[in-house]
């Protein structure tokens, strides 16, 4: 098995086992914050692809050393690329996370792009480092392929659906709620209306057998069962960005009160 297929089957076999696993999402454009992340005892992290100003290449590179010590990466994207999304897995992600998520039929090309047929319509190559650049045996590696594929995460943000939740998550891994587009998507409601609104996408979710999960500011069990996330198995807490920004902001806070 390689380290990528170990990294999805932990992870797979843990949301699937409800335990909950915890990441963060990667912005800054140093291998600095994987590892960090890494020692600090993180489950995964999700490099950003959607809200950041990360270059592509250097997204690869974040996946590709992520890999390589053994964290799982995922990937989130704004819409379905497929040749994207077949770079990025080929780079040695653990999955793709794609916002905004409101039809099946999205769900259904998400799932195309990410697995060889017969399953999808990936394209194959084993020039890449999960294919060992062309030492690994081609049948060898589609058989790990479709034994630990990539995992699935889709983002439910808007106020509405195409299609009813539990039918457009049903083939995912995680249905994650984005609570700040759906409170936006929602004309900013009360804290209760959105609560209400995220327990209901938890629901459909468990409903469809899918491991719900979310986005909290900080990790604080109370903040996120107020949130409605309470049941939530994949937990994305802020990004490397917004940790940075509160610690630099708890250091001169403390500075100043002291003086």
């Amino acid at each position: 098995m390689t380290g990528v297929a170990a990294s999805r089957r932990r992870l797979r076999e843990a949301l699937a086992g409800g335990e909950r696993v915890l990441g963060t999402f990667v912005k800054l454009p140093t291998a600095d914050c994987v590892d960090l992340a890494r020692w600090a005892g993180f489950d995964f992290v999700v490099v950003d692809l959607e809200h950041s100003s990360l270059p592509e290449a250097t997204a690869l590179a974040l996946v590709r050393h992520a890999a390589a010590t053994g964290l799982p990466a995922l990937v989130r994207v704004p819409s379905v690329d497929p040749a994207l999304i077949n770079r990025v897995l080929e780079a040695g992600a653990a999955g793709v996370q794609l916002s905004t998520l409101t039809a099946t039929a999205e769900a259904a090309a998400l799932a195309d792009a990410a697995r060889y047929a017969p399953h999808g319509r990936r394209s194959v190559s084993l020039s890449h480092p999960t294919g060992g650049f062309g030492a690994v045996d081609l049948a060898a590696y589609l058989a790990a392929e479709e034994q630990d594929p990539p995992l699935l995460v889709g983002q439910i943000e808007t106020a509405t659906t195409h299609d009813p939740v539990a039918e457009l998550v049903g083939g995912l891994d995680v249905a994650f709620v984005g609570t700040t587009d759906l409170a936006v998507s929602m004309g900013l409601p009360g804290p209760e209306a959105l609560r209400a609104k995220a327990e209901e996408i938890v629901g459909a979710a468990l409903s469809a057998g899918v491991a719900p999960g979310g986005w909290i500011a900080r990790a604080d069990e109370a903040l996120l069962a107020g949130s409605g996330l309470g049941a939530a198995r994949y937990v994305v807490v802020g990004s490397d960005v917004q940790l940075l920004g509160s610690a630099l902001r708890e250091v001169t806070h403390r500075w100043k009160e002291a003086r």
